[in-house]
């Protein structure tokens, strides 16, 4: 496959690299960057070129580039990668009904119902990016958090499992600057050094030690979650987890396999001797079988062939 992307000039990619701006926006430390002018600079880029292309797939949850290839819709498809059950976004949707989209999740493809939905695909990572760990680790034994540290992701709750299960908790979280009187309020107190340790956000080459030295990964959240890729990274290293049932966890997770469902503290806590039992080697397993990259490839692709042929067909009628 012939493959162009569209992105920041700083993007590492096997494909042909448009860069549209110079820094990811993520990375990008001036304080007033614009995420708006970025999209469109970017999109005018791919409109240039449109028709270079059998099929152009789209990376974006705020549909703005819907009015740019009214036009074409059928030679697109968009992953959405946020929320969908903002109160303006199907009035939105509504007016661009012919795109076809593909959900991160089948709980995520719910926030919007009446979508042209192709179908859903998981996310995949690839095998050899995390090496699992199947022994335990020397040493006390630790729960990992991994997220962001806001009221969505539920850190305080991770705290809290911890302690009443007499287990160490070990955060890992970025703190943006709409989260930071949460993390002043609700959790810096908690974090002692010593049963509840910070360690800041950490990079992606360190995450393969810090997730599969875990005896397991704490995922509390309260909201609903589109995929929480922190969740297969935890099961690339063979480490099960605790997850609340809200959003994709129910599809991610399988019960008494890979982790724990549960949907309050006290199934969470109760359900930890289990998942410090369950084999890690099985917990990889799964991984491999359901989300690796070359699983996602293979279901884009598929995607992809669908659509060509619909397209073909539009265009013959």
């Amino acid at each position: 496959h012939d493959v162009t992307l569209f992105a920041s000039g700083d993007t590492k990619t096997s494909a042909k690299l448009v860069p549209c701006r110079e820094r990811a926006l993520r990375l990008d430390p001036r304080p007033l960057k614009s995420e708006t002018a970025a999209h469109l600079s970017m999109l005018s880029e791919v409109r240039k070129r449109a028709h270079d292309f059998d099929i152009i797939h789209f990376h974006l949850s705020h549909f703005l580039h819907f009015s740019f290839f009214e036009h074409m819709p059928e030679r697109t498809v968009t992953t959405p990668h946020g929320r969908l059950d903002y109160v303006d976004l199907a009035p939105a949707y509504e007016r661009f009904p012919r795109f076809p989209m593909i959900s991160v999740s089948r709980s995520q493809s719910t926030g919007l119902a009446n979508a042209n939905w192709l179908t859903t695909i998981h996310h995949g990572l690839p095998t050899a990016l995390y090496k699992p760990v199947f022994e335990t680790s020397p040493g006390e034994p630790y729960l990992a958090f991994l997220g962001r540290m806001s009221r969505d992701k539920r850190p305080d709750r991770a705290i809290e499992i911890a302690l009443r299960s007499g287990l160490k908790l070990k955060l890992a979280a970025k703190i943006g600057d709409d989260d930071r009187a949460y993390f002043r309020e609700m959790v810096e107190p908690l974090v002692d050094g010593d049963r509840v340790e910070y360690v800041g956000e950490i990079e992606e080459d360190k995450k393969a030690e810090f997730l599969g030295k875990a005896a397991g990964l704490v995922f509390p959240i309260d909201w609903p979650e589109p995929f929480g890729l922190a969740v297969i990274e935890a099961m690339a290293c063979g480490t099960p987890v605790i997850a609340w049932s809200s959003g994709a966890m129910p599809e991610i997770v399988d019960q008494g396999v890979t982790g724990f469902i549960v949907d309050s503290m006290e199934g969470a806590v109760a359900s930890m001797p289990g998942m410090l039992r369950l084999d890690r080697r099985k917990v990889r397993a799964v991984f491999e079988r359901r989300f690796s990259a070359e699983r996602m490839t293979r279901d884009y692709v598929s995607a992809y062939a669908r659509l060509i042929g619909a397209s073909a067909e539009a265009r013959a009628s």
